[in-house]
């Protein structure tokens, strides 16, 4: 009785609807931003060791919003690619993440030019 129990709780863990995506954190999915969200997790007023369970709901929170969002850019613009202009058209209503995304693209841009400065005088051009 007790192994028809453990079957059946067994064949729910696969079925979950998570398309094959890990949701509990038990290894079966490589974590891909942990040590990224640790270290916002304590920058922002959590544990410097936030407990595991925590930092995997969030990873699975950033990666639908990631796949979503992914998914929303690739269906406008031109068809099948993801374009810098997609993702910025999607966030122009929400004023936090388009402030965050302009300062992030100008910093490029300052960066790219300064690069180039750097190469242009040690190798010349």
């Amino acid at each position: 009785m007790a192994e028809e129990e453990d079957e059946a709780g067994y064949e729910d863990e696969l079925d979950d609807g998570s398309g094959g995506v890990d949701a509990g954190g038990h290894g079966k999915r490589k974590r891909l931003f942990s040590k990224e969200l640790r270290c916002m997790m304590y920058g922002f007023g959590d544990d410097q060791n936030p407990y595991t369970e925590s930092v995997d709901i969030l990873e699975d929170l950033v990666i639908e919003f990631i796949t979503e969002m992914t998914h929303k850019a690739m269906s406008i613009g031109r068809q099948g690619r993801v374009q810098v202009e997609d993702i910025v058209f999607l966030i122009r209503k929400d004023p936090r993440k388009f402030a965050r995304v302009k300062d992030l693209l100008t910093m490029n841009e300052e960066l790219k030019r300064a690069r180039k400065a750097f190469d242009e005088a040690n190798y010349g051009s």
